[in-house]
């Protein structure tokens, strides 16, 4: 019981219309997006950092807490970090200003949890996330098994319980890192 839903509007259109929550948990190190490459590049190189980019997903992230839809999200790390999850903890203080929760659990932490991405909507639309072997995003599948879905509210949970605020994991990661 699942279908593919391709990278474009409609998966696009999961982030609008979901009427409470929008959770996600991230398991990987690195993720290639092209509208994002530039950004990195520019925050690698110790540069500054044109967010234009990123605007159209923050003010949905704006609209959406207005109007008291919720978004959060768990980033399973590795430490050290890699370059792209130093990015990451850059870009979530943009994301977290704009109302999106994001925490943070270290790999080590996350025994039990699943080692793949997902999106959960309303505690109820499973959205298994995958990607191509380059770390490009390939669509998600939307799993409709009421027994999977309650399988991935409960990693929800034991994630978030696990997890740390994204500006005491960023005051902890840049103490490590210097």
């Amino acid at each position: 019981m699942s279908r593919v839903i391709e990278p474009g509007p409609e998966f696009s259109r999961l982030f609008r219309t979901f009427e409470h929550t929008a959770f996600r948990l991230e398991t990987r190190d690195v993720y290639k997006s092209a509208n994002e490459a530039e950004a990195l590049r520019q925050f690698t190189a110790g540069e500054a950092v044109d967010m234009g980019w990123f605007q159209n997903w923050l003010s949905m992230i704006q609209e959406a807490t207005a109007a008291g839809r919720r978004f959060s999200r768990v980033r399973v790390v590795s430490l050290p970090l890699t370059a792209y999850s130093r990015f990451g903890v850059f870009c979530a203080g943009y994301t977290n200003a704009a109302g999106e929760d994001i925490r943070y659990l270290r790999r080590m932490d996350a025994s039990g949890l699943p080692d793949y991405d997902y999106w959960l909507f309303d505690s109820s639309k499973l959205v298994r996330l995958h990607f191509d072997d380059e770390e490009n995003f390939l669509g998600g599948e939307h799993i409709e098994d009421p027994a999977v879905i309650v399988q991935h509210n409960h990693w929800r949970d034991a994630a978030w319980h696990r997890a740390i605020r994204r500006d005491d994991f960023a005051t902890e990661a840049n103490d490590e890192h210097h």
